[in-house]
């Protein structure tokens, strides 16, 4: 019944901090084990949502320092100069936002979820991923400009670049 009640939430989460719905199940199935050996820990007086979402954040954060050592990153061919913005197009769905998501470096995947999703620091990121804080910072601005490259690439929409002052 939990399960059944919180799937769609917690599956959101999931595949926001994942490559594939395959993925993203293992680790829903793996944070909900965790709820549920965990139930008698959890306060009534916070939020289940709040809960959960930090038990799914956790589990993501886990199956990526498990899985790490068998991915290959991907060599990113980087935006020459970091003073050019890109004007975002409102339009897209949820579905086109994580195929972009879908195709970070899974680092740079999760960093940009806690950081900009999330809304958690550097510091914070840094002692959950177990890396120096600039780490974080460099491969948020990296996953942002590979944003940019993939969003172009995927979405052939013309792209307008202004210097910034």
């Amino acid at each position: 019944m939990l399960y059944q009640h919180f799937y769609g939430y917690a599956m959101s989460i999931c595949l926001r901090y994942s490559y594939s719905k395959d993925e993203a199940l293992e680790i829903l199935n793996d944070s909900f084990m965790k709820v549920f050996n965990n139930i008698l820990k959890y306060n009534e007086n916070l939020s289940f949502k709040s809960w959960l979402r930090r038990i799914i954040i956790n589990t993501s954060i886990d199956y990526y320092r498990k899985n790490q050592k068998h991915r290959h990153t991907l060599n990113i061919e980087m935006a020459r100069n970091e003073e050019y913005r890109l004007d975002i197009i409102d339009d897209l769905s949820v579905e086109d936002i994580l195929k972009l998501l879908n195709e970070l470096p899974n680092q740079y995947r999760i960093i940009f979820n806690l950081y900009e999703i999330e809304g958690y620091s550097h510091k914070e990121i840094a002692k959950m991923l177990e890396i120096p804080e600039s780490t974080s910072r460099t491969n948020l601005a990296r996953a942002k400009k590979k944003l940019r490259i993939l969003f172009h690439q995927n979405f052939d929409y013309e792209i307008e670049y202004e210097r910034a002052v």
